[in-house]
């Protein structure tokens, strides 16, 4: 079983700093891709950031450049923070890993979702 809990969101003011966390617990393979996606009330959920375990990050057009995903393989967790915030930022935040595990199965996982709201 695998839990991801996350944590960081709130409310902050437009152009303001947030830092969202996501701790992954259980049998989690270790060649895996954690991401942030985000679901704002009427609209489908979006990715907004993805680091796999052995590279390179990849970001929504939306983001670049004023967020960042981070990870922790040691401690198997993902980080985004997200500066220079905007009003349009609002939504709930999830977190998500999934992977293929060593018998070829599709695998993925999500946390219980974060709140972030930007006030302007």
């Amino acid at each position: 079983q695998v839990q991801l809990v996350e944590s960081g969101g709130g409310l902050v003011q437009a152009g303001g700093s947030l830092r969202l966390s996501c701790a992954a617990s259980g049998s989690i393979f270790s060649r895996n891709v954690m991401a942030w996606y985000r679901q704002a009330p009427g609209k489908q959920r979006e990715l907004v950031a993805a680091v796999p375990s052995w590279g390179s990050t990849n970001y929504a057009d939306s983001v670049k450049g004023r967020f960042t995903i981070s990870r922790d393989n040691a401690k198997n967790t993902v980080y985004l923070q997200m500066n220079s915030l905007k009003p349009e930022d609002t939504a709930v935040y999830y977190c998500n890993a999934d992977w293929v595990d060593a018998t070829g199965t599709y695998r993925a996982y999500w946390g219980q979702g974060t709140q972030v709201t930007v006030s302007s």
